[in-house]
C-alpha cells in the first residue's frame, strides 16, 4: 500500500554528490528531520519530461518556493549518484535542488511508489510524485495517474502552499 498523507517517511540511505561528485550517504532523518521538504521524484535521470519540464520547473521555482517556507527541495530517481550529479549539472539546478539517488529502489519500494518499466528497459523506477513533508510527517502527497506532468509540477505544488 502506498504511503499517504499523514504517514511518517520510512528510514532509508539515498546517495548524494559531493562538491567532488563522490556519492556520500543521506539518510531520511537527516533530510527530513525538523525540515519543509518538498521531494519529488521522476523515473529517470535524462528521461524526456523530466529533463524538459519536471526537474527545471522546481529549479525555476526554487525562490518562490523558499519564499513559501519550504527549507529543501529534493529530486529523487532510481539512478546512481554519478547519474544525478550529472544530470544536475546538466540542468543547472546549483543548490537550488538536492539530487537524491535511489539506486536499489529501496525508499521507492518502501513508499510503495515503484513501477516496473522493464518493457522499455529500464527496470524498476519510481512513479512520478511530488510529496511536502514536514518533520518526517507527509502532509500532501500528489502522485501522477499516468504519463505526463500535471498534479506533481512545481507550479502544481507552488499552488498548494
Amino acid at each position: 500500500m502506498p504511503i499517504a498523507v499523514g504517514d511518517k517517511v520510512p528510514a532509508a540511505t539515498f546517495h548524494v554528490p559531493d562538491a567532488n561528485g563522490m556519492p556520500q550517504p543521506l539518510t531520511t532523518e537527516q533530510l527530513f528531520g525538523g525540515k519543509k521538504v518538498l521531494l519529488f521524484a521522476v523515473p529517470g535521470a535524462y528521461t524526456p519530461t523530466c529533463s524538459k519540464q519536471h526537474l527545471p520547473g522546481f529549479v525555476e521555482s526554487a525562490d518562490a518556493l523558499k519564499a513559501k517556507g519550504v527549507d529543501t527541495i529534493a529530486c529523487l530517481s532510481v539512478n546512481d549518484a554519478f547519474v544525478m550529479g550529472a544530470w544536475g549539472q546538466s540542468i543547472g539546478v546549483g543548490d537550488k535542488v538536492t539530487m537524491l539517488a535511489d539506486g536499489a529502489a529501496a525508499f521507492t519500494k518502501a513508499v510503495g511508489l515503484d513501477q516496473d518499466l522493464s518493457e522499455a528497459g529500464l527496470g524498476v523506477r519510481s512513479q512520478r510524485y511530488a510529496m511536502l513533508v514536514e518533520d518526517g510527517v507527509v502532509k500532501v502527497l500528489n502522485v501522477e495517474p499516468a504519463r505526463g506532468l500535471t498534479c506533481s509540477s512545481a507550479a502544481s505544488m507552488l499552488e498548494g502552499l
